[in-house]
């Protein structure tokens, strides 16, 4: 089975229609889910009032919804140039998002210059900083030494589901159900100086980690607890929006 499977994705014939299907998929799931979100002022402020171009980051088993964190602006994203990751890229570009293939084991050095790139000529980046093989929930250097050559702050983003389940995978991928809610949550940036040195690139890393594990609780509460939903609400709460 899994050598058949080897064959079929490289197939263009089939990812043709695998993009088609899983891009279909996601944009009908999203649809039917009532969000809200969390934070939404911290990527607002940055990106339209300020000008600037910023750097989502949110942990693998959570990036299914997340060409919807926030739409309205052209992304970029690393995918690796695993065979795989063909399918995940023309998935990405189904929604507008440029790919950059490469990742720490193949071509990071080209991927990441590419990423900077990319921020130069006006995209916004995206990043899963525990991809693209984990370990899970532990941001990589990589992505601060990205952050200090393109100059971008670094946003923690999480996504959260009321009724969902997560996969058996290496990154335990939520997969929310249709017609439930869901929730975007998005911490404080984390800044990293252009003449950051191993220290505060090590210090940011674990700023990173903290911002997101945190983002991601508040996000797992969001449906369980009414008192934790209220004071997450409080950092300001963009309900019921579907972009």
């Amino acid at each position: 089975m899994k050598r058949a499977w080897k064959g079929l994705r490289t197939n263009p014939v089939v990812i043709a229609l695998l993009t088609w299907l899983m891009a279909l998929l996601i944009r009908s799931l999203f649809r039917s889910l009532r969000m809200s979100y969390v934070g939404w002022e911290v990527p607002d402020r940055l990106i339209r009032a300020e000008g600037r171009r910023v750097m989502g980051a949110f942990w693998h088993g959570r990036l299914l919804m997340m060409p919807f964190a926030y739409p309205e602006v052209p992304w970029a994203i690393m995918v690796s140039r695993h065979a795989d990751g063909e399918l995940i890229s023309r998935v990405a570009e189904r929604f507008g998002i440029r790919s950059v293939r490469g990742s720490a084991r193949r071509g990071g050095a080209w991927a990441l210059l590419g990423m900077v790139r990319a921020s130069r000529r006006g995209c916004h980046l995206a990043i899963t900083p525990d991809g693209p093989l984990g370990p899970r929930e532990e941001v990589k250097t990589g992505t601060i030494e990205l952050a200090r050559l393109a100059g971008t702050p670094i946003i923690p983003v999480a996504f959260a589901a009321s009724h969902g389940k997560f996969e058996r995978s290496w990154d335990r991928l939520l997969v929310p159900y249709p017609f439930g809610r869901g929730v975007f949550v998005y911490g404080e940036p984390v800044v990293v100086p252009p003449t950051a040195g191993p220290e505060e690139m090590e210090k940011a890393r674990t700023v990173l980690e903290e911002g997101l594990r945190q983002v991601t609780a508040v996000a797992d509460a969001y449906f369980k607890k009414p008192a934790v939903r209220h004071r997450a609400s409080a950092v300001g709460t963009r309900s019921e929006r579907n972009p």
